[in-house]
Formats: C-alpha cells, sequence, structure tokens
C-alpha cells in the first residue's frame, strides 16, 4: 500500500534523517541532507551512464560494490561534476566527516551531489554544516531531507509502502529530485529508497536494477543525461521478516511493490519537469521487442516538436507519428496506429478524420494518453514525458541555485 508520509525515509525501522542549511546553496535553502540506518544496512544501487560521471557517483559506486552502507549524504547547489583530483578528494573526504559524526566507517557512506556542474564543494562550509546535521539526526527528519536535495523542482517528491511478507510488516521509505535535465539510463535524479526488509544484498541488487528500468528509466524530461544521477536502496532487515535469499513468493511481493512505488515516483518526477505543464503518458504496443517499444516511446518523449505541440495544445498529430519513424524500431506505417486519449488519428499509413474540438479538449488536459500499436509483435512499454513551454527555457537559460 502506497502512502505519502511525511516521514518517508524514515519509516521503516531504524531509520533517522535531518537536513540543515549549509549555504551551499546560493538561495538559503536547505542544501545538506544526511539519511541514517542504526546498523549498517544491505546496499544496492544503480548510476548514470554518462562517461562524464560526478566525483560522487565514482565513491558511492564503490561503497555499493561493498553492500553495505549505514549513512547517505546528499547536498544540493553544486553537483561536484568536472571536479578532477579536487573533486574526488572532496567527494572522499565527506565520506570521512560523516564517518567521523556519526562513529560509523567511512567505506560505508554514500555521498550524492546535484546542482551546478563544474564548481568545487566549499568544503568549509561542507564540513560545519556535516557535524550540524549529524547531531540532529531523528525519525521526523524524513521531509526536511526531501526538501534539501531539490533544485529546480517545484516540490520534494517522497512516497511511503507497508507490504506483508511472510506474515511480518515491512515498511519502504523514498525521497526523490528530478526536475531537468532528465532523460533514462538514470534520468538530475537523485532517488534515495530505505526499508526494514531482511534480503541478501545480491536479490536487493537485482531487484533494483529491474524495477529501474522499468521506472526510471523511462522517463525523459529534455533528453539530457546528467552527470550524477542515482538510485540507491538501503535495507537494513529490522522488520525481522525470514531473511530473501530467493526469488520466491516473499522476493516477488517485494519487487512488485518496489515498481509501483518507483512508477508512481518516476510520474511525478516527469510532471514536475521545468516548467511542465502537462504529463504525457506514451504508452506502445505490438513492438517487436521491449528495445523497440522504448526507442518509439523515447523518440516521441524526446522530440522537442512534439513536446512544443502539446504546451501549445496544437493537435499537430504528425509530429508524434513522425518521431515513431526514426526512432530506429522495426515498424511498418500501413499497420502502425496513433491514437491521442481516445481518438484515432493514423491508421493503415494515412491520416484519419477526427473531431478538431474534441482533440483540442484532450490536449488541454494536465495527463494525457498518447497509444501507438505497432503490429509487429507482443512487446509494450510506457514512457513518461512532458511537454516543453517558455518556463522551460527561462529556467534553463536563467539556472543557478
Amino acid at each position: 500500500m502506497i502512502d505519502n508520509q511525511i516521514n518517508c525515509v524514515t519509516y521503516p525501522l531504524g531509520f533517522k534523517a535531518a537536513a540543515v542549511r549549509a549555504g551551499i546553496k546560493k538561495s538559503g535553502k536547505l542544501d545538506l541532507a544526511l539519511i541514517y540506518s542504526d546498523v549498517p544496512a544491505n546496499v544496492a544501487g544503480t548510476f548514470t551512464k554518462n562517461k562524464v560521471a560526478a566525483a560522487p557517483v565514482h565513491v558511492s559506486k564503490k561503497v555499493v560494490q561493498g553492500g553495505i552502507a549505514q549513512a547517505i549524504l546528499a547536498n544540493s547547489g553544486i553537483a561536484n561534476a568536472c571536479t578532477g583530483v579536487q573533486g574526488m578528494k572532496d567527494a572522499e573526504e565527506s565520506t570521512e566527516l560523516v564517518a567521523k559524526a556519526l562513529n560509523i566507517n567511512a567505506q560505508e557512506v554514500i555521498v550524492a551531489s546535484t546542482g551546478l556542474i563544474g564548481h568545487l564543494l566549499p568544503m568549509d562550509k561542507m564540513a560545519k554544516g556535516i557535524s550540524e546535521v549529524a547531531s540532529q539526526i531523528s525519525v521526523s527528519g524524513g521531509h526536511a531531507a526531501a526538501e534539501a536535495i531539490i533544485t529546480t523542482d517545484t516540490h520534494p517528491k517522497y512516497l511511503t509502502s507497508t507490504i506483508n511478507i511472510d506474515n511480518t510488516e515491512v515498511k519502504i521509505g523514498a525521497i526523490a529530485k528530478g526536475s531537468g535535465m532528465i532523460r533514462p539510463d538514470m534520468a538530475t535524479m537523485l532517488c534515495f529508497i530505505t526499508t526494514d526488509l531482511n534480503i541478501d544484498q545480491e536479490l536487493l541488487q537485482k531487484a533494483l536494477s529491474t524495477i529501474v528500468e522499468k521506472s526510471f528509466n523511462m522517463i525523459s524530461v529534455d533528453g539530457d543525461m546528467s552527470t550524477n544521477d542515482m538510485v540507491i536502496v538501503m535495507a537494513n532487515g529490522y522488520a525481522n521478516n525470514p531473511k530473501i535469499t530467493t526469488e520466491g513468493p516473499a522476493y516477488q511481493a517485494f519487487l512488485q511493490e518496489l515498481e509501483a512505488l518507483c512508477t508512481k515516483l518516476s510520474k511525478e518526477i516527469a510532471a514536475d519537469g521545468e516548467g511542465a505543464t502537462k504529463l504525457l503518458n506514451i504508452n506502445v504496443k505490438g513492438a517487436a521487442s521491449f528495445e523497440d517499444a522504448k526507442l518509439v516511446g523515447m523518440a516521441i518523449a524526446n522530440s522537442p516538436l512534439v513536446k512544443t505541440a502539446f504546451f501549445g495544445e496544437d493537435p499537430n498529430w504528425g509530429r508524434v507519428i513522425c518521431a515513431a519513424g526514426y526512432s530506429g524500431a522495426a515498424m511498418d506505417p500501413d499497420n502502425t496506429v496513433l491514437k491521442i486519449g481516445d481518438i484515432p488519428l493514423y491508421a493503415e499509413g494515412v491520416g484519419l478524420s477526427y473531431d478538431h474540438k474534441a482533440l483540442t479538449d484532450i490536449m488541454t488536459k494536465s495527463s494525457i494518453d498518447i497509444d501507438v500499436e505497432l503490429d509487429q509483435g507482443e512487446a509494450e512499454a510506457t514512457v513518461w514525458s512532458c511537454d516543453f513551454s517558455y518556463e522551460y527555457v527561462k529556467i534553463n537559460g536563467e539556472y543557478h541555485t
């Protein structure tokens, strides 16, 4: 059962969090968050595939490879990306500062950053902020942590979930940020998930990797892949359920709940794209493979012509079928069908007559379905995106934190 508990990442047993104003953001808003598990937890993670990955991505990958984490430190305002040797030193020093403040192992501290690329972290402010935030961690600090990681988001994003596994109540909490520079393959996007589930680390990683492909890697705001994206899950076992060591019913129940939670967060991120006024639900069916379905969905999602048409509420459906055609997926135009809302617009290689006013009315809605049937196979995929507004250009033309 998914809910919007304000405690979010502190909803599962054994987790605490806090956030402070460390002075990293020019705005003076909350900009440093800390999530802490009372005991070392199994950890899993997925990261950006951008070759120009930020220093915290490299540091956190090593932590995930070790399989255990006890804390996550995340700052907003500065990405610590393209900062060379000094950036790596600063990311590593941040783990050491957290470890000292919490009396834990530095090799079990995840670090994440989001904000301006090419700027070094102000380590004097970081050191003071880490000391302060570590002293404030509590079970009521989840919402503040969600606030601290956002940049151009219009609101913090957080969810919780409770499931029954082997007659044991298991809790999941999550916070996420993402508004611009969002595209698949770790679409900037950060997500931190906590759970008191008792599960084998390798299965935790398998679950996360499986779900990310169906959720966070299926969103696109602007087609740009960030340097800093990551999704992290910490499972501390406090629920005391019989440990999940196989892909049996307990694992499947967790997988299903995790997918529901991550899908809901993904849609919220897409809907909150920079300057967005509409969520676009792009449903591709009848593809020869999942990869082909995703290619079509992403081509439509990333087309500036499609996105501006939906912002302008202009029923120029030709832009949609055009994007599908150049996607690279197997496709026969004579067997492809396009619908927007419940209105068929294209079939058998030609445009169909339609009620212009009815289509215009659909395009004024805040959430719009775009359905493409390829008739090439049984595979399908859904991609979530948004429109491009004047505000998107303004935000990115004047970007600062």
